[in-house]
């Protein structure tokens, strides 16, 4: 492991030079580099979803996800699986705390048959407050085309796919571990 002076050479190397990498936030590997902004805020939906109990190892999937999609060797399968796990680990608790074997597909059909007792922080047009979380939900795991084998083949998620999943995954754990979502009496 470098030091801290090591790794601050490094970075200054790397930026010096244009490098589409950049250090992780840990200091032990490279990821590609991605808007401060955009990144900030996963890490931010990361470290609100360490600090509350009820969001699991939604943490852990997310900065895994990210890691899949942004580290050198990308691994597209890996991010978006990683990405679904995220928002299962984050939701279960509020959308389905009964089922221990709870997925996003079942959480999906919960919210389905039950939309009523579910809301969420921004007022909608329609009588429908969980449409956007649930489309968001909807979204990830229609996307997720490997999960399954079949008659046909299945597709490989690709780089940009799942990064567009880790991205929303990002959103939706916010969502949950912030309250922004909300399970109705």
């Amino acid at each position: 492991m470098a030091d801290e002076h090591e790794i601050h050479h490094l970075m200054t190397m790397l930026d010096e030079a244009g490098s589409a990498y950049r250090v992780n936030e840990a200091g032990d590997g490279l990821e590609e580099r991605v808007t401060p902004a955009v990144r900030d805020a996963v890490r931010h939906a990361i470290a609100d979803a360490a600090v509350a109990p009820a969001a699991g190892s939604a943490a852990d999937h997310l900065a895994t996800a990210w890691r899949a999609a942004y580290g050198r060797g990308p691994d597209p399968e890996r991010a978006y699986s990683e990405s679904i796990k995220a928002v299962e680990a984050a939701a279960h608790a509020l959308v389905e705390p009964s089922n221990a074997k709870a997925t996003l597909g079942s959480m999906l059909g919960v919210i389905r048959n039950s939309r009523q007792k579910f809301g969420f922080a921004i007022p909608t047009s329609v009588d429908d407050p969980i449409a956007p979380a649930e489309a968001l939900m909807r979204t990830l795991w229609n996307g997720q085309t490997s999960r399954h084998g079949g008659q046909t083949p299945t597709s490989p998620e690709t780089l940009e796919s799942a990064r567009a999943g880790v991205h929303l995954a990002a959103t939706l754990v916010q969502w949950f571990v912030s309250g922004a979502v909300t399970r109705l009496p």
